[in-house]
């Protein structure tokens, strides 16, 4: 790790910014937060938000609606969702406003002064009245973000996947817990009903033993070549970039649309794996959950050429093979074992036989961890100081069933993986690719 402390003045004069003092706002009344009855000011949590796209929007939307949590701070490099191309980016004014305009209305007054909006990460991370931080941006972005919250003392709830590296996924694991921080990652289909169901169904043997689980995910991302648009006004386009490569603009380069194929940043290698990490994070993880490996992962990665059915499949420490396709049932995510299958999509869930959708689980067997909100989760955790249900070290977890399968597709061979070291067996090209160069003054 760097000796590199975060100081604003330090990152200012690293990279030639210029930024006032902003005043902390005022506490707002327990009547605006709590939508007519009282929250006491100790039971509230404060937070900020780093990165207003698309999720962040959704994010902030779904924090400021809950009676126990105050809004004191948003963040983004761009003044309007309006620069950036792509799905239903807003950026940090209207952020802001939204904030405003709802603890006006809650309060029945004609205005609301008390949240502040920022251009610079740091300026969130250093104020002592914020208590956690919801952090929405570029894969590329995720650990550095992690890694100073952390040391800045703040609980997080973090979009997946949980980083761009597998070396960076295990730096916010051991700084999470180092700082003895909450942190949930958002892979919120752990919040919800029918994944469970279908989980506990696969672990307690109601399919009987399982011998295989599809997760359908796509494929991985690619070089960009885009460039040579001019910045728009109101957009920190170095800031964005941070530590990927410098690379010249172009709005299809940082767009925030969902597309892993072309034409938003989940497309390009620098800054995301592609579909493989943004819905691995979600369908290999519940694949995880079904199978009781929660904070391990694949100790063998074979190629498409290798593996079972044409496609990538993860072997397990059990045997059991995770095989990266959309299975012969209904579901995204299948577990087949030898009594039957079950199949879960966000919504829906399916089985070989329906009276399993409505079987009661028995005293003794396993049960997971219940969470019907994924927000609400992250929210009593860090009152209570316990881990949430999808913790830093369960989506570092799933990040390695997903980046494992994105450097054996780039290198079109099978791997070994070493859960110990998190480094490939006998391969130093592959292990070369669970790190990567990153670009000053951002580095871990």
């Amino acid at each position: 790790m760097s000796s590199y402390t975060l100081n604003r003045r330090a990152f200012m004069q690293r990279m030639g910014l210029v930024a006032g003092a902003a005043a902390l706002p005022a506490i707002i009344p327990a009547s605006a937060l709590g939508r007519g009855s009282a929250v006491a000011p100790g039971d509230r949590i404060t937070m900020g938000f780093i990165g207003m796209g698309s999720m962040g929007m959704n994010n902030l939307r779904g924090f400021i609606e809950k009676s126990d949590v105050q809004v004191l701070a948003v963040c983004d490099v761009n003044t309007s969702g309006d620069n950036y191309a792509g799905r239903g980016l807003k950026g940090r004014d209207p952020a802001r406003r939204l904030v405003e305009s709802t603890y006006a209305e809650r309060a029945g007054a004609p205005a609301y002064k008390g949240c502040d909006a920022y251009r610079f990460f740091w300026e969130v991370l250093q104020r002592d009245d914020i208590d956690a931080v919801c952090l929405a941006l570029p894969d590329h972005w995720h650990a550095y973000m992690a890694v100073h919250a952390a040391r800045a003392g703040k609980d997080m709830y973090s979009e997946k996947p949980l980083a761009r590296t597998i070396k960076e996924g295990r730096a916010m694991v051991n700084a999470v817990r180092r700082h003895d921080r909450v942190f949930q990652t958002g892979s919120q289909q752990r919040s919800r009903q029918n994944f469970r169901h279908a989980c506990e169904l696969a672990i307690n043997g109601y399919i009987g033993e399982i011998r295989k689980v599809y997760a359908q995910v796509g494929g991985i991302s690619k070089p960009c070549n885009l460039g040579g648009a001019e910045v728009p006004e109101g957009f920190l386009y170095e800031m964005w970039l941070g530590n990927a490569p410098s690379a010249s603009y172009h709005p299809e380069r940082v767009s925030g649309a969902y597309n892993t194929e072309a034409g938003a940043w989940r497309a390009w290698r620098p800054y995301s794996a592609g579909h493989i990490a943004d819905w691995g994070a979600h369908n290999f993880d519940i694949a995880h959950w079904g199978l009781g490996e929660d904070g391990r992962g694949p100790v063998e990665i074979l190629a498409p050429a290798d593996g079972e059915e044409g496609e990538v499949t993860l072997i397990y420490e059990s045997g059991i093979p995770v095989i990266k396709k959309k299975g012969p049932h209904e579901g995204m995510i299948q577990f087949v074992g030898t009594g039957g299958w079950v199949g879960v999509s966000r919504g829906s869930i399916w089985a070989s036989d329906e009276s399993l959708l409505s079987v009661e689980m028995k005293p003794a067997d396993t049960r997971l961890y219940k969470s019907d909100d994924h927000r609400r989760d992250f929210l009593n955790c860090v009152k209570t100081r316990g881990r949430p249900v999808c913790d830093v070290a369960i989506g570092h977890s799933s990040l390695l069933a997903c980046l494992t399968s994105e450097i054996c597709l780039r290198l079109e061979r099978s791997l070994r993986f070493d859960l110990v070291t998190e480094e490939f067996v006998g391969d130093d090209e592959a292990t070369a690719l669970t790190t990567r160069a990153l670009r000053g003054p951002w580095l871990l």
